[in-house]
């Protein structure tokens, strides 16, 4: 097995969220010991949902592969060496705009990791979703929660169904972003914690707000 992709680049010292213990849901190599600072963006092309997430260095440390535009409900989440980390598939019919995230590029029940779905169906302005973990079962507590708004391409990620943060994201404007169209997002993964399993939110975040707008 070919060993674990590098940490990104640590980027200045920032403010962490409080987290002391490792918070792997992907993996623990992926749950860095300072804080992780990446840039999301959205790629254009043929394929819809296909973002790059580099470091401080801009160095590739994630892609993410969307389907081609007659399918709407998968993307592949890759590591920088091609190896697929995730598969992020959204449930069709699901009133609370349900996604389900898997291990690998599989679709197997006995792979999923995680799921998300919105707090409350009507969601106007903004967006508050529910994660939780496939160990789970129950969903009377989420694991984890993010709350983001559409408009301001702004979202907040906690522990659990409490006000400790664990990470933050921010659109950013670039000349790139402004001629085709595309989003650009800044995330900070406080130190800790999976910056794999954020990244795939984020993507999920944006995912809904692409579905709002079609």
């Amino acid at each position: 097995m070919a060993a674990p992709p590098p940490f990104p680049a640590p980027p200045p010292p920032q403010p962490s969220g409080g987290i002391v213990g490792p918070l792997p849901v992907v993996a623990p190599h992926f749950c860095a010991p300072y804080v992780v600072q990446l840039n999301v963006q959205e790629q254009f092309g043929l394929r819809e949902g296909d973002f790059l997430i580099t470091d401080t260095n801009g160095a590739v440390v994630i892609t993410v592969k969307g389907a081609f535009i007659s399918i709407h409900n998968r993307r592949v989440l890759f590591d920088a060496y091609g190896n697929p980390l995730l598969c992020m598939k959204e449930k069709v019919i699901s009133m609370h705009n349900r996604w389900e995230v898997y291990r690998g590029d599989s679709t197997k029940s006995s792979d999923l990791l995680f799921t998300v779905k919105k707090s409350s169906i009507i969601q106007p302005f903004k967006t508050e979703m529910y994660i939780y973990l496939a160990s789970n079962t129950s969903h009377e507590v989420c694991d984890f929660k993010m709350n983001g708004s559409f408009n301001e391409r702004a979202c907040s990620f906690y522990l659990g169904n409490t006000n400790t943060l664990i990470a933050q994201m921010h659109r950013q404007h670039t000349a790139t972003s402004v001629v085709l169209g595309t989003d650009h997002y800044s995330l900070t993964v406080f130190p800790n914690v999976d910056h794999v399993f954020i990244s795939a939110l984020v993507v999920i975040l944006q995912e809904l707000h692409t579905d709002k707008n079609d």
